[in-house]
């Protein structure tokens, strides 16, 4: 088989008859209705006084270890003095060092704000005043993330350099009035011309009194941050979807820098295979899915052994990862090859470690998975990757048979846990997403060159014939446009409105952005 090829989930179903699996005819899905109630095992008939949370998915991946975002306030200024008969002052509510200290002091407070609100780490550094030329060249070789310069007065060029990402906040309501609010598009973006020339800075890096709009594009940048030179342990090697998809690996690499690690099955194989057959790795794989049984809202309609199963092949693939210092792991011929490996499918397994903070993809399709990764590290959540169908009506249906159910970063949402439907074999979960739920959805192009983004909504959890967690997105946007544009194959989906954060960070790697919800185009 070639390492483009991909069976089960993605469209491109090959035959099974080479499995060489039996059929559990008791647990064929016939007409997509549910099992007999002699299968299912519910959380209450299991254990009616279970905590709500397993302590297993409360602790996280040990090689989850997000890089924190470092920030550097920087205040420009000049004291001017009087001349009679002349211009001797530029705009800018700053006429002595006190109005600079009470200014530098009003930032502190509000970067103090901003870091207690975000989601995510924030270290902010000590705020530099500069006047004078050797402050400025202290500005620009302080090591930062990002630097966000106050252009109260005086100059902001001489602060810029090439090593740090750059925002300049100016203020007009939240006062006192600054200089750079009147000058710093046509005298710093155009150099007092009528086009661009500024390369380090564009109109989108340009903040007016809100810290709202300060601390989304952070929320980019932090994504940013950890998604550029992710690592990627990619068992059975890494790959892409059907023929448009075939140097999707190599684009990650060049775009993303992520280090892609190849993890050939014949290595798992001899860590997987004495695992499943340790009486102790086997008690505690026992104990773990009793106790996710025992969380409410969980059902089992599928064999037992398939979850605990499922529970060995998590605790091998964190093992893994843990080793190669990885915090993101992806499985290349999920239904294929790692059936008769593991005695189940991988999609359980997979659930299991993004519930607990890690990245875990089925498929090694990387036509899609840094979307994933930029989506995660953005929203601070998991995020779900699905096969979309067609756009109508404005709906849209996205499904697959492996999803968290930690959606929203915390709670658990409702699961059956059935067979990977294309195989009818193993465990796979079945997620009831939260029905009203404002959703992003991100579909990326083969080339990398423009991804297609939307705001949806949950409005329905089918259980048609196809794979076991599906919703139904409402689409925030043309519809029809979406049907006619659509590129790649997979999409990846998050809960939450994060069209503004992914469309910022894209334009930073040089990849164009559609966000179909506003009808704009931001281009590489």
């Amino acid at each position: 088989m070639s390492k483009h090829d991909h069976t089960g989930c993605c469209g491109c179903l090959s035959s099974l008859k080479d499995m060489n699996i039996a059929r559990r005819t008791f647990l064929a899905a016939v007409g997509g209705s549910a099992l007999g109630a002699g299968v299912v095992l519910s959380a209450s008939a299991q254990n009616p006084s279970s905590s709500a949370e397993m302590s297993y998915l409360s602790e996280p991946v040990k090689s989850v270890r997000n890089k924190s975002l470092v920030v550097l306030p920087i205040i420009t200024y000049g004291i001017y003095k009087r001349h009679e008969q002349t211009s001797w002052r530029p705009w800018g509510g700053f006429h002595s060092m006190e109005d600079v200290d009470n200014e530098c002091k009003k930032i502190e407070s509000e970067l103090a704000q901003l870091k207690a609100k975000a989601e995510f780490p924030i270290e902010v550094l000590p705020i530099l005043k500069v006047e004078k030329a050797e402050e400025a060249k202290k500005a620009r070789e302080a090591q930062a993330d990002v630097a966000i310069v106050y252009g109260a007065t005086g100059e902001i060029e001489p602060v810029f350099s090439d090593n740090k990402h750059y925002l300049v906040f100016v203020r007009h309501r939240s006062g006192p009035a600054y200089l750079w609010y009147e000058i710093v598009h046509p005298r710093f973006l155009r150099k007092t011309y009528d086009d661009y020339r500024e390369t380090r800075l564009t109109p989108q890096d340009v903040v007016v009194d809100e810290y709202d709009d300060v601390l989304w594009r952070l929320r980019a940048m932090y994504g940013l941050k950890n998604s550029v030179g992710c690592k990627m342990v990619c068992i059975g090697g890494a790959s892409g979807w059907g023929d448009g998809g075939r140097k999707s690996p190599e684009l990650t690499k060049e775009k993303f820098k992520m280090e892609l690690i190849d993890y050939p099955y014949s290595e798992l194989e001899k860590r997987l295979l004495p695992a499943l057959k340790d009486s102790q790795i086997r008690e505690w794989a026992v104990k773990n899915a009793k106790a996710y049984l025992g969380v409410p809202n969980t059902k089992l309609e599928t064999e037992l052994s398939f979850l605990e199963n499922a529970f060995i092949l998590t605790r091998v693939f964190e093992e893994i990862m843990t080793e190669l210092d990885a915090p993101a792991i992806t499985v290349n011929n999920c239904m294929t090859t790692i059936i008769p490996k593991a005695q189940t499918t991988a999609c359980m397994t997979l659930s299991l470690l993004n519930d607990r903070g890690a990245m875990a993809f089925c498929e090694s399709d990387f036509a899609v998975i840094p979307s994933g990764v930029l989506m995660h590290y953005i929203s601070s959540k998991p995020v779900f990757l699905q096969d979309p169908t067609y756009p109508h009506h404005g709906v849209v249906t996205i499904a697959h048979c492996t999803a968290p159910r930690k959606m929203d970063g915390k709670t658990l949402e409702p699961v059956r846990i059935l067979t990977h439907y294309e195989s009818d074999y193993g465990a796979a979960p079945k997620v009831d997403m939260r029905i009203g739920e404002i959703v992003t959805v991100v579909d990326p192009d083969f080339e990398f060159k423009k991804w297609i983004g939307f705001r949806g909504k949950v409005v329905a959890n089918p259980f048609m014939d196809i794979c076991r967690s599906q919703i139904d997105v409402e689409i925030e946007g043309d519809c029809n446009k979406l049907a006619q544009d659509m590129v790649g194959f997979h999409w990846m989906m998050c809960y939450g409105d994060y069209l503004k954060e992914t469309g910022y960070a894209l334009r930073k790697l040089g990849i164009g952005w559609y966000n179909l919800t506003y009808d704009r185009t931001i281009e590489a």
